[in-house]
């Protein structure tokens, strides 16, 4: 029997990258898997992974977390399919272009915020009902060390995560009453992005690898996938509101992410 057999999640985002690393730990460990994804070849080919590669109950479901329907469309599409519902990983959002703060527009702040905070906010009202008809359940949203180290360039997505932990937060206090844990990961990974930076920038990868005390970056199945299983599992029953950083150590000594050409002073 695994970590999660019997259960049904939903996992947004999980076409690819940390996405994906998260489904297939949970396909592995007995979890049923709605793959919340809105790439279609994407998602397809994780849902075929699932079923055919790893045998378990899985079913992509194209959803855009842009859209509040289309996110509580994502949660009955699960209840109606599986049967119910016990996990919620609120992972995908829209990222945005790398600007310093005084030249990102309104536009980009509120796309970032709506697949930040509001998706996030949604799926877990929808979720509600259902997870407190199984008697409790398991919420984990994604946050990120950027808002620890005040990324340069992400002033959008560093407040839209910054949001996404106080309701992360607000959740674990005010829904402990209905068995309901809700905590935050914070991880780094060889996502899509990162193998697209290392392309580019000869050396990348050996400079990321050095900043982390583990001396290594993150694989998004083998590292950060485990995390999100124990605090999605019963290992985690007594944990909630913690943020949970899953990234070989780099929070220790974070990162200095000043642009290049950038003055210290412009006064």
């Amino acid at each position: 029997m695994g970590l999660l057999a019997g259960k049904v999640a939903i996992i947004t985002g999980a076409g690819g990258g940390i996405g994906r690393g998260v489904a297939r730990c949970f396909a592995r460990e007995g979890a049923a898997v709605l793959i919340a994804e809105i790439d279609e070849a994407s998602g397809r080919q994780v849902e075929g992974e699932l079923q055919q590669e790893l045998g378990a109950r899985a079913l992509f479901l194209r959803t855009d977390v842009m859209d509040k329907a289309s996110v509580q469309a994502a949660v009955q599409t699960a209840v109606d399919h599986f049967g119910g519902l016990d996990i919620l990983v609120n992972n995908a959002f829209v990222p945005s272009e790398h600007v310093l703060l005084e030249h990102k527009t309104d536009e980009q702040l509120e796309r970032t915020l709506t697949s930040t905070v509001w998706a996030s906010w949604w799926a877990m009202r929808a979720a509600l009902p259902h997870l407190k008809a199984r008697g409790g359940g398991r919420i984990v949203n994604f946050t990120s060390i950027d808002v620890d180290t005040g990324a340069w360039q992400h002033s959008d997505y560093n407040t839209g995560k910054s949001g996404v932990v106080g309701l992360t937060r607000s959740a674990a206090s005010e829904w402990g009453r209905f068995n309901i844990t809700c905590n935050a990961i914070a991880p780094t990974a060889m996502g899509a992005t990162f193998h697209r930076l290392a392309a580019e920038n000869p050396g990348f990868y050996e400079r990321s690898a050095a900043a982390r005390p583990l001396g290594r970056p993150g694989d998004p199945e083998a590292d950060i996938g485990p995390a999100v299983v124990f605090l999605a599992s019963d290992m985690s029953r007594y944990v909630t509101g913690v943020t949970l950083h899953v990234d070989g150590g780099l929070h220790l000594p974070g990162y200095n992410s000043r642009p290049a050409g950038v003055a210290v002073r412009e006064y």
